[in-house]
C-alpha cells in the first residue's frame, strides 16, 4: 500500500507525515506575508503570460520537465479518479492484475524518475545546516531517524510526498481556476470588474488584506469551488472500532470515503445546490457569509494540510486575472445542440484586455 498523506490511510506513517507537511509549509511561509509576496508574484507572471502569448526556475511555463510533471500527474489524476473505489477495496494485490489502473502506475513510475533527479541533486548540493525547500527538511528528518525501524521517513516516502503535495496543491488549485474561468465566459453578468476597479484598481497588486473589502468577488470565488466540485471523495478513512451512524452499523476496520460532493450539493443546505449562484455566500445586505456545508478541503483531522495556502492562491490568482482582463465567447461561436463548448477539450476561451485586445487561450 503506497503512503504519502493521502492515501497512507492504513498505515501510522500519515500522522508522521502530515505534521511533518504543516510545520514544513509553515516554516516556508505558508500564513505569511513572505509567501503571499511570491503568490503575488506568480500571479503577475501569469497575468504577463496572458498579456503576451509567450508561456515564460520558478518553472518557466514553458520548462519541459514541468510540463511534463504537470501532465503526469493530470493523467494520474484523471485514472485515479475513475478507479479509486476498486483500489482502495482490492488491496496490494490489484497492482498484479491488467486494467486501467496499470497505465495510472507508469504514469506514477514516469514521474518518481523525474522526482528522483531532483532528490539525487538535492542530496549532492544540500546544507546539513540550512533547508532550501520542503527536500532538503525532508532528506534532513531521514538522517534524524536512521536505525528508527518504525519512522516513516525514507527516500521512498518523500516521492509519495512530493507527488500528493503537487497533486493537491497545483493540480486542484489550476482546475478550480480552469472551471472559474469558463464559468465567467458563460455568465458575464457575474464578472467582478466593478468591485475589483472600485476597491483596488487596476494598477494595484490584489493581496489577501482586500479580501474583506470585496465581498462579492468572495462569494464569487467561494461558489466556483462548491460548484465545480473537483475533489468529490475524501481520502480514505479506516473505522477503529465498531461505530453506529443512524441505522447503520460500520464495522471496525471499514474502508470509509466521505462523499464531500453531497454536502456541497445537498438540497437542505443550499438554495440552489444545482446552479452556480454567488448569493449563497451572500447575506441580505452583500456581505460575505460563511457556510456550515461549504466542504471543499473536506473536514477532521485528514483535512486538506495546505487549505490556507490554496485559499490564498484561489484568491490572489482569480481577482489579478479578473483585474486585467475580461472573458468571453468569441463571437462567431454559434450555440446549438450539434456544438457542445461548456467541456474545456472542446472550449474556445477567449481572454480581452484592458484595451480591447483579444486573444484565444483555451
Amino acid at each position: 500500500m503506497r503512503e504519502g498523506i493521502i492515501m497512507a490511510t492504513l498505515k501510522n506513517g500519515w500522522r508522521e507525515q502530515r505534521r511533518f507537511c504543516v510545520s514544513t509549509l509553515k516554516n516556508f511561509g505558508v500564513g505569511k506575508k513572505t509567501l503571499e509576496k511570491r503568490v503575488c508574484e506568480e500571479a503577475w507572471y501569469l497575468c504577463s503570460e496572458f498579456k503576451s502569448k509567450e508561456v515564460g526556475d520558478r518553472f518557466e511555463y514553458h520548462d519541459k520537465t514541468f510540463l511534463k510533471l504537470i501532465y503526469l500527474s493530470e493523467e494520474i489524476l484523471k485514472g485515479i479518479t475513475r478507479i479509486t473505489p476498486q483500489i482502495v477495496v482490492a488491496g496490494t494485490w490489484f497492482s498484479y492484475i491488467p486494467g486501467p489502473h496499470q497505465k495510472i502506475k507508469k504514469h506514477y513510475d514516469d514521474f518518481s524518475v523525474i522526482i528522483k533527479k531532483f532528490v539525487k541533486e538535492h542530496k549532492q548540493t544540500r546544507d546539513p545546516t540550512f533547508s532550501r525547500d520542503l527536500i532538503d527538511a525532508f532528506l534532513a528528518e531521514i538522517e534524524k531517524a536512521k536505525g528508527n525501524l518504525e519512522t516513516s521517513f525514507n527516500e521512498e516516502n518523500l516521492i509519495h510526498i512530493l507527488f500528493d503535495l503537487l497533486e493537491a496543491g497545483t493540480e486542484t488549485t489550476s482546475s478550480t481556476l480552469l472551471w472559474g474561468l469558463l464559468k465567467m465566459v458563460l455568465r458575464p453578468e457575474v464578472q467582478i470588474h466593478e468591485e475589483i476597479d472600485t476597491v483596488i484598481g487596476r494598477v494595484q497588486s490584489p493581496t489577501m488584506e482586500d479580501q474583506s473589502k470585496l465581498p462579492y468577488t468572495s462569494a464569487v470565488i467561494h461558489e466556483i469551488q462548491r460548484w465545480s466540485d473537483i475533489a468529490p471523495l475524501s481520502p480514505p478513512y479506516i473505522t477503529c472500532r465498531d461505530t453506529e451512524v443512524g441505522k447503520f452499523v460500520i464495522l471496525k476496520d471499514t474502508i470509509i470515503l466521505n462523499n464531500v460532493s453531497s454536502v456541497l450539493k445537498d438540497e437542505t443546505m443550499w438554495e440552489k445546490p444545482h446552479e452556480f449562484y454567488p448569493e449563497h455566500f451572500l447575506d441580505a445586505n452583500g456581505q460575505f457569509i460563511k457556510r456550515e456545508a461549504f466542504l471543499p478541503f473536506s473536514a477532521g483531522r485528514r483535512a486538506c494540510p495546505g487549505e490556507q495556502l490554496a485559499r490564498m492562491q484561489l484568491f490572489i490568482f482569480f481577482t489579478s486575472l479578473l483585474q486585467h482582463f475580461t472573458f468571453c465567447v468569441p463571437e462567431n461561436l454559434i450555440q446549438d445542440s450539434s456544438h457542445t463548448w461548456i467541456g474545456f477539450s472542446t472550449a474556445q476561451i477567449f481572454v480581452g484586455s484592458k484595451t480591447g485586445a483579444i486573444s484565444k487561450i483555451l
